[in-house]
């Protein structure tokens, strides 16, 4: 039996991570450690810093890890990709030239007989107001009409910019830490839902960038995967056990 594979926020293309090429060509070289032990592979948001797809145009670059994943699903490995807060512009690029499967709300799915409830994570038991009205704005149709209506010259700047002043944002104010089993929203969110939908066995989510693996009941674990930017974290799921791991390159990956 291949393992499944979930990973999270590598935010390809930031302007605030120095070495980006270096940053993007670690992805993929985890990617292709991978590729003959994987029947499946999550990416569970904010893989880009910021991605805005037009009809006939594509934002620049990522192209050692959009050829990996062609690679993968070329070979026949399921990539599952959900849409996080920076990546949230995707239309059918990713399906129709690299074989990606998307995914534009919470999932759940049966893996191997265990029930996941797999999403980014964004918005969910979230209070800050701001940011519940940044992100219905972004994801307003009716907004994105008019952002497309902008040439790609300015459009990409401005979000590309904007992108990273939130990451330096979270830099200078340190990125939250794990806040307690009584205030972590995600935390909060799974036990609420998990009381309606008690057949939950993994809640995997994103976002955080931090590294979470909670036991929530005696049948059901919530996982935060971290990050691609200082963690370099992933979860394997080996049809039996989930394991949060982290990648070191040249070592063995599970």
């Amino acid at each position: 039996m291949k393992n499944i594979y979930f990973l999270s926020d590598a935010h390809l293309g930031s302007r605030a991570i120095k070495s980006g090429r270096m940053h993007e060509r670690r992805l993929a070289n985890f990617l292709d450690s991978i590729k003959h032990k994987a029947s499946a592979i999550y990416l569970l948001g904010d893989m880009f810093d910021f991605w805005y797809e037009y009809k006939t145009v594509v934002p620049k670059g990522y192209t050692r890890f959009l050829g990996k994943i062609s690679e993968l699903t070329d070979m026949g490995v399921e990539v599952h990709f959900f849409i996080g807060n920076h990546d949230l512009w995707c239309k059918d690029y990713f399906t129709q030239e690299c074989g990606m499967v998307m995914h534009y709300e919470p999932q759940t799915v049966e893996l191997h007989g265990k029930e996941f409830y797999l999403a980014h994570g964004d918005g969910l038991g979230d209070p800050d107001k701001t940011f519940k009205m940044l992100r219905k704005m972004f994801h307003s149709s009716f907004l994105q009409r008019l952002f497309s209506n902008i040439h790609p010259r300015w459009s990409m700047e401005w979000g590309l910019s904007w992108a990273k002043h939130s990451r330096e944002k979270h830099e200078r104010g340190g990125e939250p830490v794990y806040m307690g089993e009584d205030k972590e929203h995600l935390v909060l969110y799974s036990k609420e839902y998990l009381k309606d939908h008690p057949n939950i066995n993994y809640f995997i989510f994103g976002h955080r960038h931090i590294m979470l693996d909670l036991m929530l009941s005696r049948t059901s674990r919530i996982t935060i995967l971290g990050d691609w930017i200082t963690n370099f974290s992933y979860a394997v799921f080996d049809g039996e056990n989930l394991f949060l791991e982290e990648y070191i390159e040249g070592e063995t990956v599970l």
